[in-house]
């Protein structure tokens, strides 16, 4: 898990034609937020280190408040310890939090405090989010979810060709537009040809949410 070349640079872009699909498909495995019949989808292949995922995570919260069930948010691991030592380590206590019923409150945990993901970080946020800490650190000492998170970043970089974080696919569909609010509120739209989803009035107070939200990620 030492590869990272993000910005992404090199992916195609969807306004030249070039169409790149998931491949491996979202199924009861993956850690999903929203109701499975949402009209609209949202992967990201993500790392905990990554501070461009940092700076995705308020914009994504705030996407998932404005369209609430209508959108599922799945996040999957790509976690890349050449670049971000922390990674590895860090996914393992988001499933290690998954296997206790917590698994976004270890997401939010850790892409909240991207500074400080220490061993004894971690074990910091599984008191707060109120994990059974000895089963935890059980977990993390035998590394319990180790295999499944290496088997999963091998899919990603093979089968989906990821190099780097954040990845994001809108309805199975890469999208490698600006990951700000209004850009990932855009490709949603265009996402959903049917028109379910209703979408916030841009008039009020877009740019004062957006301004909070950079704020935000600037912590």
């Amino acid at each position: 898990m030492s590869e990272d070349t993000h910005e992404n640079s090199d992916k195609p872009r969807l306004n030249n034609a070039e169409i790149v699909t998931l491949r491996n498909l979202v199924t009861v495995r993956d850690h999903a937020s929203g109701p499975a019949e949402a009209p609209v989808t949202l992967v990201e292949y993500g790392n905990f280190g990554c501070i461009q995922c940092g700076r995705a995570y308020p914009v994504i919260k705030e996407v998932q408040r404005l369209l609430g069930d209508n959108l599922r948010f799945v996040f999957r691991h790509f976690p890349t310890v050449q670049t971000h030592p922390h990674s590895l380590r860090a996914a393992e206590a988001a499933e290690a939090g998954a296997e206790q019923g917590r698994f976004w409150e270890m997401h939010d945990e850790l892409l909240t405090h991207q500074e400080a993901l220490e061993d004894r970080d971690l074990s910091r946020y599984a008191r707060r989010i109120g994990l059974d800490v000895e089963r935890f650190a059980h977990d993390m000492a035998e590394n319990t979810f180790l295999t499944q998170i290496e088997t999963d970043y091998q899919r990603a970089l093979f089968d989906e060709h990821v190099t780097g974080t954040p990845t994001f696919y809108i309805n199975e569909i890469r999208y490698t537009g600006a990951t700000d609010l209004e850009g990932l509120l855009d490709a949603i739209k265009q996402a959903d040809p049917d028109g379910q989803i209703q979408m916030p009035e841009r008039a009020h107070g877009l740019r004062s949410v957006l301004g909070r939200l950079r704020g935000g990620a600037n912590r």
